[in-house]
């Protein structure tokens, strides 16, 4: 998986990081906003130092596609980036994974730093050894697995985050404590997400959580598949959303896709009704519904077979026998799969 993330309380680290390193260039690939509200303080800690090349794309999924990449590798060569620069992704997610993605593919691999900006880039995308881009519209399909030279996690920059994109990389926190830790869930199920600081004391838990899974199982061989509780079906429900061309913030289609599969829990893994209606209860508290309608459902199934985890056209699951405890590779046809779709459309009506 590569480097354990470090917390810093400064961005002073990263430059002693880098007077360590004899690195020929330095890159840092931000998306728009970024570029605004983060970079600047990044840029004020280097002054004097060492001046970066700044590549940025527009923020949104919308560019985590090889069009972007393609872009962003022919501006590499044309500034002759060689195997000894550094490129620093300055971002959340979505500019982890293109950046990782781009790193490793150009010339072979060059060294690259995360430094990421959001909740779900501190407790997840970062953290791993994986990267992708979107492709086809759908999520992730081209990737590989590449090790970052360092994570650095300075939670102050969530201060740049509107609720919005807080409670997007909170869904991933709220997974985490479903697979793997009773005891955090219930530290977190009553909690309704209104600043930063209040989100930035979860980082460390659930960073523990996925590198110690990820440290146990690199490849996604076993344990590492934990991980995917809510995404077969949140990552169908984002590319469905991606095709439309609709804006759906990841963690709002993760937390649709725990609502679905903990539903499919109850049918395939004994899930407690007890533990689905607390599931329920508190997904439903922080996210509204996404909305697609019945009519909807045989395509988002199309996007769900695409999915990584999936064997000769059959779906494979992560799902819950218990808060804290998730079970693997469980199957579920396309009829149970869609019962369970369909189902999510009236599930916000009956609470």
């Amino acid at each position: 998986m590569g480097p354990l993330p470090q917390f810093i309380n400064s961005l002073a680290p990263l430059t002693s990081f880098l007077k360590t390193k004899k690195f020929s260039q330095l890159l840092i690939l931000c998306d728009t906003n970024t570029h605004e509200k983060v970079f600047p303080l990044v840029q004020k800690e280097l002054a004097g130092f060492i001046e970066p090349v700044v590549l940025y794309v527009e923020a949104g999924e919308a560019s985590k596609s090889w069009e972007i990449c393609l872009s962003l590798w022919e501006k590499m060569s044309q500034l002759n980036v060689d195997r000894k620069s550094l490129l620093i992704n300055l971002g959340g997610g979505m500019i982890t994974d293109l950046g990782a993605f781009v790193a490793s593919v150009y010339k072979r691999g060059i060294p690259f730093v995360h430094l990421p900006t959001s909740l779900l880039g501190m407790t997840d995308a970062a953290i791993g050894g994986k990267c992708g881009i979107d492709f086809l519209n759908y999520k992730n399909q081209l990737g590989l697995f590449a090790k970052a030279e360092a994570i650095f996690i300075y939670p102050p920059f969530l201060e740049t985050l509107a609720v919005e994109e807080l409670k997007s990389g909170f869904a991933e926190v709220l997974k985490h404590a479903l697979i793997k830790d009773f005891q955090y869930w219930e530290a977190l199920k009553e909690i309704e997400l209104n600043s930063w600081k209040e989100a930035a004391s979860y980082i460390e838990q659930s960073v523990k959580i996925k590198s110690q899974i990820v440290q146990a199982d690199p490849k996604e061989d076993g344990e590492r598949k934990k991980l995917n509780f809510g995404h077969t079906v949140g990552h169908g429900i984002e590319s469905f959303f991606l095709k439309k061309q609709k804006h759906l913030p990841h963690g709002y289609a993760i937390a649709a896709g725990m609502l679905i599969e903990s539903w499919l829990s109850l049918h395939h893994t004994q899930l407690p009704v007890k533990d689905f209606e607390e599931i329920t209860k508190s997904i439903q508290k922080q996210y509204e519904k996404v909305t697609y309608i019945e009519e909807d459902i045989a395509e988002i199934i199309e996007f769900i077979q695409q999915d990584k985890k999936s064997e000769k056209g059959e779906s494979r699951f992560t799902l819950l026998s218990e808060i804290g405890k998730a079970e693997l590779n469980i199957k579920v046809d396309n009829k149970q799969l869609y019962a369970a779709l369909k189902h999510y459309l009236v599930l916000y009506e009956k609470t």
